[in-house]
């Protein structure tokens, strides 16, 4: 199943796509099968929340905004350095180990929302990547059963103000500007994409031109066995995030430099999943200015 979740006049909707079709109901409707933060941890009512909205009217897409699929995430770890053609551009030795850095949920957007460029950097730069979504609590899960805990798949674009991003030995800084993580636009059931999401093709385009193409096979630690590492050290948990990472291309490696300015066009595509497109604004004067 393929969910979407959007705001119309005020109120929130979660609907399935069938077909190029939306059908779903909105959460003021007595059948209204709940939020996809309340259902990820039950499988069976996740499948059977998507059999009630196939069955729901078909909706118009006129005037709604899209929302990011899940709002409730107690974790959203984000994997650097997982293609090692990006890990070449970006100056580095190949890691070992996964590197992990956290993003916070007060910097996700939704697809066809505006990434902002803060006024304090021009080095905004793309990153096309996999998002992972942990259904059932995983702890100390070997690499063979780590997919059981994944229930679906999203897309990221991990909006990265360069500049400060390597202002500290840590990343956190530069990957936390308001408004530059945008994810989505829908969340695809796991059972309805290759295991792993192992074949699919990622690519970034940025006003139409493609900047990053890869498959998914391509990265150093496959969704398997980012879970089972990641899961030695801590509980995932229902609605957590894996942002798996994105390949070579980046604006940050090319000569000259292309980042992202206002009145650009940026989409993340990775096929049986969908479209993730997002226009670049500059931060507005006032925000600036209060800051």
């Amino acid at each position: 199943m393929k969910f979407v979740r959007f705001e119309r006049d005020g109120t929130e909707y979660l609907a399935v796509e069938q077909n190029g079709a939306l059908h779903g109901l909105p959460v003021t409707d007595r059948a209204f099968p709940g939020t996809l933060d309340d259902l990820i941890g039950d499988a069976e009512a996740l499948a059977a929340a998507g059999q009630t909205l196939a069955a729901a009217p078909a909706l118009s897409d006129a005037g709604a905004r899209y929302l990011p699929p899940f709002e409730r995430s107690g974790k959203i770890l984000c994997v650097g350095l997982n293609y090692s053609d990006h890990t070449e551009e970006s100056g580095y030795d190949q890691p070992d180990y996964p590197t992990i850095f956290a993003r916070f949920s007060s910097g996700l957007i939704a697809h066809e929302a505006p990434i902002v460029r803060p006024s304090l950097s021009e080095t905004l730069d793309y990153e096309g990547e996999l998002v992972a979504v942990i259904g059932t609590p995983a702890s100390k899960v070997s690499e063979g059963t780590a997919l059981d805990h994944v229930a679906g798949y999203s897309i990221f674009n991990d909006g990265s103000v360069r500049e400060f991003q390597h202002v500290t030995p840590q990343w956190t800084l530069g990957k936390n500007f308001d408004n530059t993580g945008a994810f989505g636009p829908c969340f695809v059931t796991a059972g309805d994409l290759p295991k792993g999401a192992l074949g699919l093709t990622l690519e970034t385009r940025l006003n139409g031109a493609v900047v990053q193409s890869a498959k998914i096979d391509q990265m150093v630690f496959s969704v398997a066995k980012l879970v089972s590492i990641l899961s030695q050290s801590m509980t995932l948990m229902p609605g957590d995030l894996l942002v798996t990472g994105t390949p070579s291309g980046i604006g940050a490696a090319r000569k000259p430099p292309l980042w992202m300015k206002a009145g650009d066009v940026c989409e993340v595509e990775i096929e049986g999943i969908g479209v993730l497109r997002n226009r670049i604004v500059d931060e507005p004067a006032k925000a600036a200015n209060a800051a």
